[in-house]
């Protein structure tokens, strides 16, 4: 019965002291690209051989578009149960999840800042925190965002990264579409640029309201855009659906962004169309 036996092979390591390769010195694109995680944060968090852009939050966001040094607006606002929502989980236990993994407050960030020497402000959402969803924080820290905006003047840059709005807020979810619609309404009155930057994934709610209503709307290369899943889109229309046509690069092709940028340009293109909307001196 020697096959029900284990042989020895010269040197043995006991199980309990075997080491596991440390989680995340490494990481592995859709392409099955393997990288550095120190070259890849040097190359914008882009994989260099296959240039994917790996999904990042506010924290990698704040870093490459603000020169230095930012202030957080409204960073302590976070959402409450109105609905009493109650599913397999209470949506108050999946805040508190989400607030403990995530170490934020709610899905988007909001912060003014510096930009190439220019005042800027920017709300960036947060896929990790539930999805990105949209509830009425979220809403809410973006209102209040394009107010300090009218108030001082400052262009503002969104974010957006969301799966849509927040199934357990329901329709206080949805009346955040006509809110930060209304008030990038004011925005363009009072003729504050507003630049939307679409990125891996801007879908739902969020790209039927304000992702989709920048004076410059664009995108990061290979971001999922759309409002409905495939699968939605084709039981509604009946008709077969071209391939990726939910990639940023067919939106683009018919006419729903301006421009398509790359990570490692994305500061130096957001200043650029701030500088052509505002009519100032072309910066190189």
């Amino acid at each position: 019965m020697a096959w029900f036996k284990r042989q020895s092979r010269g040197i043995q390591t006991p199980t309990e002291e075997k080491k596991d390769i440390p989680k995340g010195l490494w990481y592995k694109s859709p392409t099955g690209k393997i990288v550095d995680t120190e070259e890849l944060q040097a190359n914008f968090y882009v994989s260099p051989e296959d240039d994917y852009h790996v999904r990042i939050g506010s924290k990698e966001y704040f870093s490459i578009i603000f020169d230095k040094n930012f202030k957080e607006l409204d960073e302590n606002l976070s959402s409450k149960d109105p609905l009493k929502f109650e599913d397999s989980k209470k949506y108050t236990d999946r805040l508190k999840a989400a607030k403990e993994k995530t170490k934020l407050n709610d899905a988007i960030r909001t912060a003014v800042g510096k930009s190439m020497g220019k005042d800027i402000v920017i709300a960036c959402m947060d896929f990790s925190f539930i999805g990105g969803s949209m509830g009425s924080v979220v809403g809410e820290k973006i209102a209040r965002a394009i107010d300090y905006s009218l108030k001082k003047k400052v262009p503002i840059v969104i974010i957006s990264k969301s799966g849509g709005a927040r199934m357990m807020e329901a329709a206080i979810s949805l009346m955040q579409l006509a809110k930060t619609s209304a008030k990038l309404a004011q925005l363009s009155e009072a003729k504050v640029p507003y630049i939307s930057l679409c990125t891996d994934p801007t879908t739902g709610g969020t790209t039927a309201s304000f992702a989709m209503l920048g004076d410059v709307n664009i995108s990061e290369p290979g971001a999922l855009i759309g409002f409905a899943g495939p699968r939605v889109v084709k039981d509604t229309t009946g008709k077969d659906l071209p391939k990726g046509f939910q990639t940023a690069e067919f939106v683009l092709d018919h006419g729903f962004l301006d421009f398509i940028t790359h990570r490692k340009d994305l500061k130096k293109k957001i200043n650029l169309y701030l500088d052509l909307i505002l009519n100032n001196p072309v910066r190189e």
